[in-house]
């Protein structure tokens, strides 16, 4: 994974709650076995109408919005704990989530893939709405060591919570088994000390 600190970004808007895991990648593409090709089809039914064209008022259609930063509304990532909604929401080049509320297992699913869920009161998720629908270009800047998010330009910031050891992984860009390799030598010192 890549390592993450302090990220700078456009963000795109999806002011909708209760975004759920098959509406970010519908059942129907989840035959594959790796990561590659997800970003894709998420919101695949949203984005796209059924004979194949692009919704164009849907947010990651929209030419006036980019980034890496999606804004979500409430409770999202809801539903099955399938971890391609993290695949696909990686695949197509999030590297920051925010929410009022997410699901618990998505939230762990995302940490595991590098993407970041930022959690926000239901206040400055209003506030970092209001933000980028007045203006697209307004930018965003997430400082993982200080855990705060900020809408660059203004005094309006703040802190989110998140697990120690994510943390951890993820600012050195870990997965879990770099993580116990980066503890080798604790390791090994301890296992000479066995009376084996």
């Amino acid at each position: 994974m890549e390592k993450f600190k302090t990220f700078i970004s456009q963000a795109i808007p999806l002011n909708i709650a209760n975004v759920d895991t098959d509406q970010i990648i519908p059942a129907r593409f989840l035959k594959a076995t790796d990561k590659k090709g997800f970003g894709d089809n998420v919101f695949r039914d949203w984005r796209f109408d059924k004979t194949g064209n692009p919704v164009s008022n849907f947010p990651l259609n929209n030419a006036i919005y980019s980034g890496t930063i999606l804004i979500a509304g409430d409770n999202f990532g809801c539903g099955s704990s399938r971890e391609h909604a993290a695949w696909a929401l990686v695949g197509f080049g999030f590297k920051v989530i925010v929410s009022s509320f997410f699901a618990d297992i998505f939230k762990g699913n995302a940490l595991n893939n590098g993407l970041l869920p930022v959690q926000v009161s239901e206040s400055f998720l209003i506030q970092l709405f209001s933000a980028v629908e007045s203006n697209s270009n307004c930018q965003f800047e997430v400082n993982l060591e200080n855990q705060t998010i900020s809408i660059r330009g203004t005094d309006l910031s703040e802190s989110f919570n998140i697990d120690p050891y994510k943390k951890t992984c993820m600012i050195n860009g870990y997965d879990d088994i770099d993580y116990l390799l980066s503890k080798r030598e604790i390791i090994e010192a301890f296992e000479l000390q066995k009376p084996y």
